[in-house]
């Protein structure tokens, strides 16, 4: 039966996500009015989410090279070199809108999507992370998302068999009305058997594998690119529809299908469907691509061309395969239970044609579908940078430990254990580090060799001061690595701003990125791959500015890495790094002291540098027994981690200089590390800090089950340890 397709109006256009100039500007590129399904594919192609229109032209100057770069942006996730003929191969994406508007299917899903951009790349996957934000806990819906997306989260890592093995989880009101889900994947492969995206060769079958296409996720991409209004609800069938068995289907026989030497290009079916997928393949191998949509595999009936060019159904990828092996290709497929469809071929038109029933619905320019997408210098303004906030104005209303406490159990600083304990950390056997460390470590095969995988940023920063944020964000990604012993390699992101058409948003994003290619480069530590994900503001109030970082690094030999938990009584306690009582923008000041102002801690990443790699050859040379580095909460925060880790106690003997008592105990300078050693080694570690300029503090000894300064207060670890451990849990029994 033929539908009848809508007439294109201004309003139609409109709904699409097109401005009037960039309609014209798709006029004058077909030289003719479009038909319903180019307008749709246009839509999907010039959005945001899948353009980068708002951010490309600041996107150039990110660092992405290295020797050990393999592949950095622009393919469907980063390869890095990590020894031994094998590959690390990891990205990082968001599902921020779909998870606010439904928790679990929107986690799951991108969950799922990250996955297949891992596998797509020839890769096992074999770890998965998350950096989550929700709005304040008293919010009516916060409880209702966070136990979706987490329940999400674990549902489909758990069905499909990879260990999610760390994360960040952090609350505030700003992320009330668009809360924050990135998804990030890191697989292995070797160095000679990396798949890519671009096609080959004329007259070669383009093939649909993996799951039915059906109406779910139509519009996906160009919901996610557009702020939430108030009646987010109605976006419902824009989310999609995730099956974590399907896809593990998917993941053998892609994998196994590669060893057969018939893939010439793969590309997962991601935002946009097969609208993305088959354009991208095509103009990344300078190709043409006819398509006949009477051949996809469909599980609902009736389904147009338009629907099936947008559908964002999972589990579903697009290869171009030698046509000498279809068959033997086709047989693996069915064998796993899996469609298997040739749905259209290469041509050397340069044009991407779609049929459907006979009909020609769509005939357009493949390369400049892509090249010719509108880019866009947004205006942007300096960010005005708040005065340094001097510590001895921040009066101390309370007892130094008393205040830890009450820290230790607000929303930000409490343990997420509620959340990990959801997620299994331990399939596939290889989980050395599970989370609530600084970093995880995943053996690599059989090993020694191991990765530490860490995510990490801080939103309050990033808005007080885009360019220091950026830089604190990179910086304490490569310190949670170096905490455990790994060698940082790289990063991925995921850049979660506002709406870019408003200059102050737009001064946030440019400051931050900023900040980040400074740190990258400082640090040694490229990015090779990422996500933009822009407009997330609901009726007009934007989320704090959260470029996550997503850091990978080697771990040599995975017996030889460090801990947070002290390790024994009588041990040194040591501290790595200048202290200067840093109270702007810290967690005692907002917490403690009721106010949210001052510059955030300033990087310096030289020193970031020094100390970091002084405390990895401690690691490295079995000198250390426990190392966690310093952020949130600042020194007696970090103390107190380690304390509860292991169940014994400290007693510090610090007589801070210059700096109020307060300000030494919870100010969140950077660069600093804290180390236990024996007693027996802590005056050779001081003398090799002060020969490689690292400054050192020897803060007191472990033992006891209490922790005491310098004789007077003490409170004991269990108290310490019911405070932090009990606030989510009782924050989620809760009635909503």
């Amino acid at each position: 039966m033929t539908v009848k397709e809508p007439a294109i109006t201004t309003e139609l256009v409109a709904s699409h996500g097109l401005t009037p100039d960039e309609y014209a500007r798709f006029k004058a590129l077909i030289g003719r009015e479009p038909t319903f399904t180019e307008l749709g594919i246009v839509s999907a192609m010039w959005n945001e989410h899948c353009s980068y229109k708002s951010s490309r032209l600041h996107l150039k100057g990110l660092p992405t090279k290295a020797p050990w770069v393999i592949q950095g942006p622009g393919e469907n996730a980063g390869v890095i070199d990590i020894g031994d003929g094998l590959a690390c191969v990891f990205k990082m994406e968001s599902h921020n809108h779909p998870s606010f508007i439904e928790p679990y299917q929107g986690a799951t899903t991108g969950v799922g999507g990250i996955l297949r951009d891992v596998f797509t790349m020839g890769a096992r996957p074999i770890a998965a992370l998350n950096a989550l934000r929700f709005g304040a806990p008293e919010h009516p819906r916060t409880r209702h998302l966070v136990a979706g997306v987490v329940a999400g989260i674990g549902g489909y890592g758990n069905s499909f068999g990879v260990p999610t093995v760390a994360g960040s989880v952090g609350f505030h009101t700003r992320y009330d009305g668009n809360i924050l889900v990135n998804a990030m994947a890191v697989g292995i492969a070797r160095t000679d058997g990396i798949f890519y995206a671009a096609a080959a060769g004329v007259g070669n079958p383009i093939v649909y594998l993996g799951s039915k296409t059906g109406r779910d996720g139509i519009h996906g991409a160009t919901m996610a690119s557009a702020e939430f209004d108030a009646n987010s609800e109605e976006k419902r069938p824009t989310v999609q529809v995730g099956d974590p068995f399907a896809e593990k289907l998917l993941l053998e026989a892609c994998l196994e299908l590669m060893q057969t030497g018939s893939v010439i290009a793969i590309q997962d079916m991601g935002a946009a469907g097969l609208t993305c997928s088959a354009v991208e393949m095509g103009a990344k191998g300078g190709l043409g691509v006819e398509l006949d949509l009477d051949a996809v595999p469909c599980r609902e009936e009736g389904m147009t061309a338009y629907e099936m060019m947008l559908s964002e159904s999972q589990e579903r990828m697009l290869m171009v395969l030698d046509p000498a092996r279809q068959a033997e290709a086709e047989a693996i497929f069915r064998k796993w239970g899996l469609d298997f469809a040739v749905v259209g071929h290469t041509t050397d038109t340069l044009r991407f044609v779609v049929k459907h029933q006979g009909e020609v619905k769509a005939d357009l320019p493949i390369r400049e579908l892509g090249d010719e997408a509108p880019l866009y210098d947004r205006p942007w303004n300096e960010p005005v940078r708040p005065a340094v906030l001097d510590p001895a104005s921040v009066s101390a209303p309370v007892p130094a430990l008393a205040a830890l406490k009450q820290l230790l159990g607000t929303p930000d600083l409490s343990s997420k254990r509620w959340v990990w304990e959801q997620y299994d950390h331990l399939i596939l056997g290889n989980t050395v580090q599970t989370p609530g460390g600084d970093a995880a470590i995943v053996r690599v095969g059989d090993g020694p060799k191991g990765l530490a995988l860490t995510t990490d940023v801080t939103p309050r920063y990033c808005e007080a001061d885009p360019v220091e944020g950026g830089r604190q964000a990179v910086a304490e990604t490569w310190r949670n690595i170096t905490a455990v012993g790994g060698k940082p390699l790289a990063v991925t992101d995921n850049l979660n701003f506002g709406n870019p058409e408003k200059p102050e948003i737009m001064g946030q994003f440019v400051g931050c990125l900023r900040g980040i290619s400074e740190a990258c480069v400082a640090l040694d530590f490229p990015i090779v791959s990422g996500n933009v994900s822009l407009y997330n503001e609901t009726q007009g109030r934007s989320i704090l500015p959260t470029p996550t970082i997503g850091g990978v690094g080697v771990v040599a030999d995975v017996t030889v890495h460090a801990t947070l938990a002290f390790k024994r009584a009588d041990e040194a306690i040591l501290l790595v790094g200048d202290t200067a009582g840093w109270l702007g923008q810290s967690i005692y000041l907002r917490e403690i002291a009721g106010r949210e102002e001052g510059a955030p801690p300033p990087v310096d990443l030289a020193a970031e540098r020094r100390n970091g790699d002084f405390v990895r050859s401690l690691i490295l040379d079995k000198r250390v027994s426990a190392v966690h580095d310093l952020s949130d909460g600042g020194l007696l925060v970090g103390l107190a981690e380690m304390a509860i880790a292991s169940g014994i106690g400290a007693d510090l003997d610090v007589a801070p200089a210059g700096v109020p008592a307060h300000a030494f105990w919870f100010g969140e300078d950077q660069a600093r590390y804290l180390l236990t050693v024996s007693r027996d080694q802590a005056e050779a570690i001081e003398a090799d800090a002060r020969a490689a300029g690292v400054p050192l503090t020897r803060l007191g000894t472990t033992g006891g089950d209490t922790l005491r300064l310098n004789g007077g207060e003490t409170i004991s670890v269990e108290e310490l340890a019911r405070a932090h451990e009990g606030w989510l849990p009782g924050y989620m029994q809760k009635s909503s």
